[in-house]
């Protein structure tokens, strides 16, 4: 799991707690011993991760041209795509450019991004208050509630974030060209970046680089409570291209 951009975070699942901050915050050191626990990200070769992302797109196709009740062959008269290309596809044997998986998802009606969904089988997913996932420090006074499903990678993350009064929490450097947006609904933040210090009031938004040093500090004798959404650095696609068999010959 990627934390948003601050430190000391460990995985924690409980229901989401509305009480008060104090009757909260009580709780949460009553708790926190026997709730706390570390995840494990098992470690893939990128061939595998290659191979996953093949399959993916396969399963997807078929379920949403299940769906839609549509033969193969209605399917290539609909998108312009031949009938053994969607049986490659479907079946992990080839690997759609964005072009051809452009055509499929307008035959279908749905985004390209749908091929590539490890969730939410119909477009949507419920995140259920009650069975929230929290990331929390270990001495509790800083939590992190993702709102964005955790099944796959993110290229966008979308945190609440708790701060308890008179608590620094320092942030992790990302890396570079990862954005973050923050907005304070509750109470009063100060985020310093590198030597710069700026206080934010409830309503108040801030956009900075998440590369660099940076920290948040509630100032205030309440709980403080921020939304913020992290934009990651974009990853260059993988594009399969062909070696070039040309030869130069040098001539003398």
């Amino acid at each position: 799991m990627v934390a948003p951009a601050y430190s000391s975070l460990e995985l924690v699942r409980e229901p989401f707690d509305a009480r008060a901050p104090a009757e909260r915050a009580e709780a949460t050191r009553a708790a926190s011993a026997e709730i706390r626990r570390e995840e494990h990200v098992p470690q893939t070769s990128a061939q595998e991760t290659n191979d996953a992302l093949e399959y993916l797109v396969g399963v997807n196709l078929a379920r949403l041209r299940a769906e839609r009740q549509l033969s193969l062959d209605a399917l290539a008269r609909a998108s312009g795509v031949s009938r053994a290309m969607l049986a490659q596809i479907e079946s992990a044997r080839s690997v759609p450019s964005i072009k051809v998986l452009h055509k499929i998802a307008g035959a279908l009606k749905v985004s390209v991004a749908a091929f590539l969904r490890r969730h939410a089988t119909n477009g949507i997913e419920f995140l259920a208050a009650d069975q929230a996932t929290r990331l929390v420090t270990s001495n509790g006074r800083f939590s992190a509630r993702p709102l964005f499903p955790l099944s796959a990678p993110a290229s966008a993350e979308f945190h609440e974030l708790r701060i308890a009064p008179l608590h620094t929490e320092t942030g992790s450097p990302r890396a570079p060209g990862t954005t973050v947006n923050l907005v304070v609904s509750d109470g009063t933040l100060e985020l310093r970046v590198h030597e710069r210090t700026q206080l934010l009031g409830t309503g108040d938004a801030i956009v900075f680089d998440a590369d660099q040093p940076h920290a948040l500090r509630n100032p205030g004798s309440t709980e403080a409570r921020a939304y913020q959404v992290t934009v990651n650095a974009e990853t260059p696609p993988r594009w399969h291209v062909p070696a070039d068999s040309r030869r130069i010959e040098e001539t003398n």
